[in-house]
Formats: structure tokens, C-alpha cells, sequence
């Protein structure tokens, strides 16, 4: 009977401890969120014609920078943000709080820079409100079977600044792919579960300190989730930030050149050349990259030939890359078995309005020219009629 009652005690008091020690693993993360929440945002911005929803976390509050994903932003060149505001001592989550008061409590962002390679990009914010602090980074990696807890604003539910905790799968380079380009940068693997929305939020350790940025999460496996190492913040943070690319329209929109919207989703400027003769050149729609390399294509019809071209003017086409410098000449075969000889540059994405103008221009000068000589005038067709399969490759 005595053992029996003491075994009693013992499951008694076993019970108490893990109760205890639930009730203080609760504790804590209530504390972490707390303690991350106000460097917490709700990003917003117009990409692609459509508003791209995610989060940011606040790396520096004395020049009010603002880290998120660059897939968040896009080719977007300002946002709105917000920061959480509070109603007796607790947060207000409900989104439409948020989309009601904009006016009054949204902050102007602008892109300052952007990794694609890293998939992040740096927003610096107008102003900050009183709450609003800094969030501490880690001196190093968080390393597997460590807990991890993340704030987000996923657009599956109403609830803005949503809190996820989890457990360090891995830590490891990773390259791949997804729809915001090729990435190659230290992933933080996790079982935590990322939504659509919490993109860009800050992943903390039991400390509060940054150890990653929420970022993707697997297609493939269930409770796989990808973040940015904070070793790949701290250098993207302390290299020389690229300049981020406006959008296509704007950059146009400042050339003053009258230009229209092909149905590839390309632009096709009109240049006018002599009385009779206006050459039509593109101009990408997308940005093209390498590495910190950005690059818009621009490019003009000089000639739809029946035949391919022959020795003599092969030679004289690639005599003439050779003087240009800026572009080349590339023959291109439709797919009505037509060959296109086309003129093509490549221009930093990053150049200024009359730097694209001038580049188009010269693209302009050079195809007239050469249109005279590979054919008679009459035969020559519209390049926004033949260039149909090339615009969409």
C-alpha cells in the first residue's frame, strides 16, 4: 500500500513539472512575440498590376531600413507599410483596421536595392511610429533541432501579424528556382509552416534575435519550409546595394517616346527616321539577370527574308556587330519558315530614361540602314507583324 502511494506522488509530481514546464515554454513564446511584433510589418506594393501582400522586419531604426523578400516587391519601387497598433495593450490583427485607416497610419516606402540572388530586397520608410524598434540579428546560424519562432500576415486568414514557432530541420546552401527567379543563398530549413503573406518575416531564436527571413516553403514535402540564413542579411546588409530597376512603363514614360503595348506584353516604340520611314523597335517587358547584372533587351526588325541570308551578307552582318559594340546581329527563323534579321542590345536595366532613348534610337538608326540594303522597301513588312514567334520566346 505505501509503495502504491508513493508511486501516486511520483506521477503526481511528474504531471506537475510537465505542466509547469508547458505553462513556461508558453511564457516565453508569448514574451518572443511580444518582443518581435514591433519590428513587424504588413507590406504591400503594386507589382505586375496586381498588389503583392507580404511581411518585413525593421534592421535599422535610425535610417528606417526595412528588410523583405524581393519576390514581395517586385519590380515595384515604392510600398505601403504598417505596423501593428494596439487597443488595451494588445495588438489589432483584423486586416480591415489596417485598409480603413491608410491614410493615417500607412508609411511611404522606397526600394532602395534588391538580391534576386538572395531574394531580398531593402526598403527605406519615410518615418517610423513611436512603438516601432529595431529587431537585434544573431552574431551566427541557428543550427538543426533549435526552436525557431516566425510573424507573419498570411493572406489566408483575416489575421495580420500571425505567430508560428517550430524546429531547425537544417542549415545548408541551396540553389533553385522559383516563379521570382534562380536563388542560391544559405537556406535555414524548418518545419514551420509558411503561407502565402508571411514571405519576408522575421524567423527569431528563443533569444529574439533574428536568425532568418521567412521566404518559401516546399512544393514537394509537407511542413518543409525555406528561410534566408542571417548570414546572407548581414551580407546583403553590409555590401554596396544595387540600385533597384524601375518597371519598363516608367522608365518609357520618361524617355518621351510614344510607345504601345504589344499582346506579347512587350513595348514597341516608333521612331521616326525620315519622312517616309518610322522604324519600330521593342523593348523587354522583364528584366533579364545575372548575378548583380540587370539587363533589359532592345531589339529591331531589319529584314523578313524568303531565303537565309548568304555568305556575302553574313559577313557583313557580323562585320558590323563587331563595330557596334553595344549589340549584335542575329538571324532568327519564323515559325512560317521566313528568317528575321534582327538587331539586338542589351541595356542596364539600371540606366537612366535618356540613356534607354538614346540606345533605342541607335537600334532605330542602324536596322533603317541595313533594311535598304537586304531589301526593296516594298517588301518589307511590319515588325509587329513578323516578329509574333520571336516576342513570344
Amino acid at each position: 500500500m505505501k509503495t502504491s502511494t508513493n508511486y501516486v506522488l511520483i506521477r503526481l509530481a511528474a504531471c506537475a513539472m510537465t505542466v509547469a514546464c508547458l505553462a513556461g515554454n508558453t511564457f516565453a513564446d508569448s514574451e518572443i512575440y511580444n518582443k518581435t511584433l514591433n519590428s513587424t510589418a504588413w507590406v504591400l506594393a503594386k507589382t505586375g498590376g496586381a498588389t503583392s501582400s507580404g511581411t518585413g522586419v525593421l534592421v535599422n531604426a535610425q535610417k528606417k531600413l526595412l528588410i523583405t523578400n524581393f519576390h514581395v516587391v517586385g519590380d515595384a519601387r515604392s510600398t505601403v507599410v504598417f505596423f501593428p497598433e494596439t487597443k488595451d495593450g494588445k495588438p489589432i490583427v483584423e486586416r480591415s483596421h489596417y485598409l480603413k485607416n491608410v491614410k493615417q497610419i500607412g508609411i511611404r516606402g522606397r526600394v532602395l536595392g534588391v538580391d534576386r540572388k538572395r531574394d531580398l530586397a531593402l526598403v527605406e520608410l519615410d518615418r517610423l511610429p513611436e512603438n516601432a524598434v529595431a529587431i537585434p540579428l544573431a552574431e551566427g546560424s541557428i543550427g538543426p533541432g533549435e526552436d525557431v519562432q516566425s510573424i507573419g500576415n498570411p493572406g489566408s486568414t483575416d489575421a495580420l501579424w500571425v505567430f508560428t514557432s517550430g524546429t531547425v530541420r537544417s542549415v545548408y546552401q541551396k540553389q533553385f528556382r522559383t516563379g521570382a527567379g534562380e536563388h542560391d543563398f544559405r537556406v535555414v530549413e524548418t518545419q514551420s509552416p509558411i503561407n502565402s503573406g508571411d514571405s519576408g518575416g522575421p524567423v527569431v531564436n528563443n533569444d529574439g534575435e533574428l536568425v532568418a527571413i521567412s521566404q518559401a516553403i516546399s512544393p514537394k514535402a509537407r511542413l518543409v519550409s525555406y528561410c534566408v540564413d542571417v548570414s546572407e542579411l548581414k551580407g546583403f546588409l553590409e555590401s554596396p546595394w544595387k540600385p533597384a530597376p524601375l518597371p519598363v512603363i516608367d522608365v518609357l514614360e520618361r524617355t518621351e517616346l510614344k510607345f504601345t503595348k504589344h499582346e506579347s506584353g512587350h513595348f514597341e516604340v516608333s521612331i521616326h527616321q525620315t519622312d517616309n520611314d518610322r522604324q519600330s523597335v521593342f523593348v523587354t517587358k522583364e528584366v533579364e539577370y545575372f548575378e548583380r547584372a540587370d539587363v533589359r533587351k532592345v531589339w529591331a526588325l531589319a529584314a523578313t527574308l524568303k531565303e537565309a541570308p548568304g555568305l556575302e551578307t553574313m559577313m557583313k552582318l557580323l562585320q558590323q556587330s563587331a563595330r557596334t559594340k553595344i549589340g549584335a546581329w542575329t538571324v532568327e527563323k519564323s515559325e512560317n519558315g521566313d528568317y528575321l534579321v534582327i538587331y539586338c542590345c542589351k541595356v542596364d536595366a539600371t540606366a537612366t530614361p535618356d540613356a534607354l532613348k538614346s540606345t533605342m534610337e541607335y537600334v532605330a538608326k542602324l536596322t533603317s540602314i541595313t533594311k535598304k540594303d537586304l531589301t526593296p522597301a516594298t517588301n518589307t513588312k511590319n515588325a509587329a507583324d513578323t516578329l509574333e514567334s520571336w516576342l513570344g520566346s
